[in-house]
């Protein structure tokens, strides 16, 4: 938390947070274009943010793309501002990411302090899967090709494939929204989830491509939440009661 609010003290870095949210996945020099100060300025304070994990990073080629992660203000928002405050609307699920070939990436981050064998039942197990995940249980044999269902109660809220299953350190997903005909008229995208185990703690990187270009916010806006919960729950055996978390319990 420390990092994060230092992070966030500086108005150049919440400058560049704010490009990052326009426009995600960019270049150190399309950011050095947006900002009157040096290349090595920039480069300094994308560095802060990424070590307070505000910035995530991806190789495409020759290039190194910058992706906002909104996780660590997620998680500010979960234990500070929703103590004093109604909760707000997760206002980062508005993320504008385009790249050429039409279709957007979005980059999820947080570590968690587990263990890579508890986090990947915490992500397969459908009881334990439930209390993070909106009150939806992912019912599968966890095999490769094999189909995974996500359950609140009777109602099914996603569906999809398994592409790649290999515990405690990845696991790749077709991913089918079904809660309403808009969602599931978006088609189908991926979500795969690394596990990487860093000292007495664990790295968990979410990344949802093979998103349409402007896709509805709904099929990623609610991952913030998702992986906020997954930590408390494993780092405190504590449920988040925002109302979000709490969509599908009577489900």
């Amino acid at each position: 938390m420390d990092d994060v609010f230092r992070a966030l003290a500086d108005p150049t870095r919440r400058s560049l947070l704010d490009e990052l949210f326009k426009e995600d996945g960019q270049t150190l020099t399309a950011l050095e274009g947006r900002l009157p100060m040096s290349r090595f300025g920039v480069m300094k304070h994308l560095k802060v943010l990424e070590e307070a994990g505000l910035v995530v990073t991806r190789r495409r080629g020759r290039e190194k793309l910058h992706f906002l992660n909104p996780v660590p203000i997620r998680l500010v928002h979960d234990r500070w501002v929703s103590k004093y405050a109604e909760p707000w609307a997760a206002a980062l699920s508005g993320l504008k990411h385009r790249l050429e070939d039409k279709t957007m990436e979005k980059v999820f981050e947080i570590y968690i302090k587990t263990t890579p064998e508890r986090l990947w039942e915490a992500i397969t197990n459908p009881e334990m899967r439930r209390k993070y995940t909106f009150g939806v249980g992912v019912i599968s044999d966890w095999t490769k090709g094999s189909r995974y269902d996500g359950m609140a109660g009777d109602l099914k809220i996603i569906e999809g494939e398994n592409l790649e299953v290999d515990p405690p350190r990845r696991l790749v997903q077709s991913f089918n929204a079904t809660w309403s005909d808009d969602v599931q008229s978006e088609g189908t995208s991926r979500v795969t989830w690394e596990i990487e185990q860093v000292e007495d703690s664990c790295r968990l990187t979410v990344t949802h491509d093979q998103l349409r270009e402007g896709a509805n916010s709904e099929l990623y806006g609610g991952w913030p939440m998702i992986l906020s919960g997954l930590k408390t729950l494993l780092e405190t055996g504590e449920l988040l009661t925002t109302p979000g978390s709490l969509r599908y319990q009577a489900a």
